[in-house]
């Protein structure tokens, strides 16, 4: 049996068989095995359909308000935003090397090439992550302590954090030569950047869902709870209640998308540290890793419907007040206010 052991980021076999120095003496994955097609077409297909959503909702949310009130939108409102500008600048970096392996059955050259790839998939699938995260712990802060995070002016603090930090941790690999080829697409350089990849990829991956299912699974049984409590109930804290359980709910569904977008991706990790990975998980890994638009655009959706839903049932509020001969300002002010806390969530 040839054992393989690392020295001085090179690996070499015990039986002197081969010496692998980087990711590029790394056969390309599926032409023996025949499988080279199934990877690359539909994680192709994949790729162009989230970009294409990627890019309506981006267009779509700018067209129907002004980009120089970007930022007195709602939070999951601009959360969709972060989401797709995540999503179409990874999926614009993972097909230019998807295509070059597709067509030349090769691995992109030169390496400073694949290293800007692999800095680029670094840089969002991280950003996501962290996105994400940070909406299920403002959801539990949300559901528990009736607040919200304070991203602070133009939301710096957050970009600064889920853009800055994988920056930061990327441009440092890349200055290490961890980045790479690693005979399916380029990332973390498949021999050099083996272990960087495990730490700066599977480990935190692993632990955002690890604490989004604790915090999804927390706030979920919080809300079922109270709105068990305030279905009799009336008055000025059950509509709070509402508001926040509203609130908390439309931010849900980025994690709900986190979760169908990287859990094979999660168990990959896991399973390679133990053992190969079979073919049809490493399907599922480019095929689910790449339709973050599409599930982003479903989560635009929901987020517009229910927009418009609120829309129109103020209006018939107020329709009805008129209608009954009072005057609808005192009325629906009074309401609004005591949502207010919230008003800049949903």
């Amino acid at each position: 049996m040839t054992t393989l052991f690392a020295a001085n980021s090179t690996t070499t076999s015990i039986e002197g068989v081969k010496t692998l120095v980087d990711g590029y003496d790394i056969p390309v994955y599926g032409i023996k095995e025949g499988t080279f097609y199934n990877i690359h077409v539909p994680a192709l297909i994949c790729i162009c359909l989230s970009f294409i959503c990627a890019l309506t909702i981006i267009g779509y949310s700018f067209y129907h308000q002004h980009f120089s009130t970007f930022f007195q939108w709602t939070k999951s409102e601009r959360f969709v935003v972060y989401m797709a500008l995540c999503d179409a600048l990874f999926n614009a970096a993972h097909f230019t090397d998807h295509m070059h392996i597709a067509v030349t059955k090769t691995l992109p050259r030169p390496k400073s090439l694949c290293a800007f790839y692999g800095f680029m998939l670094a840089e969002f699938i991280t950003a996501q992550n962290l996105m994400v995260n940070i909406v299920a712990i403002n959801v539990f802060i949300l559901v528990f302590y009736r607040k919200h995070l304070n991203f602070g002016k133009c939301d710096y603090r957050l970009l600064l954090y889920i853009f800055g930090a994988p920056a930061l941790g990327g441009l440092i690999a890349g200055s290490l030569g961890q980045l790479g080829p690693n005979g399916s697409f380029c990332y973390f350089d498949g021999i050099k950047g083996k272990w960087t990849g495990v730490f700066f990829t599977t480990v935190p991956l692993l632990l955002v869902v690890v604490i989004n299912t604790i915090l999804y699974i927390l706030s979920w049984l919080r809300i079922y709870k109270e709105a068990k409590e305030i279905k009799d109930s009336l008055g000025k804290s059950s509509r709070v209640l509402r508001a926040s359980h509203k609130a908390a709910k439309t931010m849900s569904l980025f994690v709900a998308a986190f979760f169908v977008q990287w859990w094979a991706m999660a168990l990959y990790g896991i399973w390679q540290l133990v053992a190969d990975v079979p073919f049809l998980l490493f399907n599922f890994v480019t095929t689910f890793s790449n339709v973050g638009g599409i599930l982003n655009g479903i989560v635009f959706i929901i987020i517009m419907r229910r927009k418009r839903e609120k829309a129109e049932s103020s209006t018939k509020a107020s329709d009805d007040k008129v209608g009954s001969g009072h005057t609808a300002s005192t009325p629906i002010h009074s309401t609004v206010h005591s949502n207010s806390h919230f008003a800049n969530v949903v």
